[in-house]
């Protein structure tokens, strides 16, 4: 049986894992931590009923944190920070938080030299596939001017998306230090660069699509999230493949998929 601690229990997609490691019958929920829902039956604000496990105060991680694995989607400070906590207890980590800067990285590189991580900006299988079509179609279209779009509901504090980076830097991997360019406004004649655009409204879930767009025609590769449960069903993927890795480091969903 595998241990598991969610961050962030109390969130969209906390709550979502937490009912995904209920029903496992590989999984246990040990822990659950957040900045609200304090004392509450974690169980019961998933909505899978009372499951004795308490909602636990993020502030008390590091003294009390005892799971085989982390589970983080929370902000980018609050998991840097959890990722530490972690890495000093030996408690492996699946991590679905975006956002993170240069300097959170490099913390993060540190604190994964003492345990192994799978970090992802996205855990549903169908976008890790959606990435490998980017990386096949723009091989052959190098010629073609590139753009992303990307979509979320109104709540996401994050923009562009974590999916769209690693998109337009599948691109860029091909293409050379090509430009990203964040919206238009103005005069501005489009140049040698990649176009990166972000939506916010509504409940959408998410969705992507590249453009690869040439003189008469036109390619769009997308991807859209019908449900939370895409990415809930991947990081449960993640934590029975990270539960049996040794190796420290950081390792993707490409780990966890074969790919």
């Amino acid at each position: 049986m595998i241990r598991v601690a969610v961050a962030g229990a109390a969130g969209r997609m906390g709550r979502l894992i937490v009912q995904n490691v209920v029903q496992d019958e590989e999984l246990e929920l040990a822990q659950a931590f957040d900045v609200r829902e304090i004392g509450k039956d974690a169980g019961e604000i998933a909505g899978v009923g009372r499951i004795g496990v308490p909602i636990t105060d993020a502030k008390e991680m590091e003294k009390v944190l005892d799971a085989d694995v982390l589970v983080d989607f929370t902000t980018a400070e609050a998991a840097v920070e959890n990722i530490r906590i972690a890495s000093q207890k030996g408690v492996k980590l699946v991590v679905g938080t975006t956002g993170f800067t240069e300097e959170h990285w490099k913390k993060i590189e540190e604190y994964c030299k003492n345990v192994p991580a799978v970090i992802s900006p996205n855990f549903s299988v169908g976008v890790n596939i959606f990435w490998k079509l980017v990386e096949f179609a723009v091989q052959f279209l190098k010629d073609y001017d590139i753009e992303i779009l990307e979509m979320h509901h109104r709540f996401k504090k994050d923009a562009p998306s974590g999916t769209a980076l690693k998109a337009a830097e599948i691109i860029k991997k091909y293409l050379g230090d090509k430009k990203l360019v964040f919206g238009r406004e103005g005069v501005c004649p489009r140049g040698d660069e990649i176009g990166v655009f972000a939506i916010r409204g509504g409940d959408i879930v998410g969705e992507h699509t590249v453009f690869f767009i040439g003189m008469g025609e036109r390619i769009e590769i997308t991807h859209r999230a019908l449900s939370r449960q895409a990415f809930a069903s991947g990081a449960i993927k993640a934590v029975k493949w990270i539960a049996k890795v040794d190796k420290p480091g950081i390792y993707g969903m490409n780990d966890v998929l074969g790919l």
